[in-house]
């Protein structure tokens, strides 16, 4: 089955990634799978604080995903999947479309402000051309209407 890959942070943007990858996945047939990294910078404590601020990351992005996948699931019948992994985020989300076959499109979220995209779009998409999947970047302005329309 193919994957839609999608980045959960806290941005505005992700909403709609989120929203795309689920409806795309349903109309196609497909899966959604979640993909949540945790900085490496939030654990330069000592060793015992740094395994609770993990465990506290970790926490909240189970949260934070129980509520799209529960959109997902009630809305669209499409169970994602969630994965967690540590490190830069470009980093992880490259190791993670070659760790598995079945992604097949990345989604990403546009930010709307004049600062640019976001530094993931920006970022992945100057390495766009060697990665082996296509990346579909979703406006982050785009209204819920006009997202049903074109999946």
């Amino acid at each position: 089955m193919r994957k839609f890959l999608v980045v959960l942070d806290d941005s505005q943007e992700c909403l709609n990634a989120m929203r795309f990858a689920a409806l795309r996945a349903a109309h196609t047939g497909g899966g959604v799978e979640v993909l949540a990294v945790i900085p490496p910078d939030e654990f330069n404590h000592w060793i015992g604080v740094g395994a609770v601020m993990r465990e506290e990351a970790r926490d909240r992005i189970n949260a934070h995903f129980e509520v799209f996948a529960k959109w997902m699931r009630d809305k669209q019948q499409v169970d994602p999947e969630l994965v967690i992994r540590e490190g830069e985020a470009v980093t992880e989300i490259i190791a993670q479309i070659a760790d598995d076959p079945e992604v097949g499109v990345l989604v990403l979220g546009a930010g709307v402000s004049n600062k640019g995209p976001g530094p993931l779009v920006t970022q992945l998409t100057k390495s766009a051309g060697t990665l082996p999947i296509p990346i579909t970047i979703v406006p982050g302005d785009i209204t819920k209407e006009k997202l049903e329309a074109i999946t």
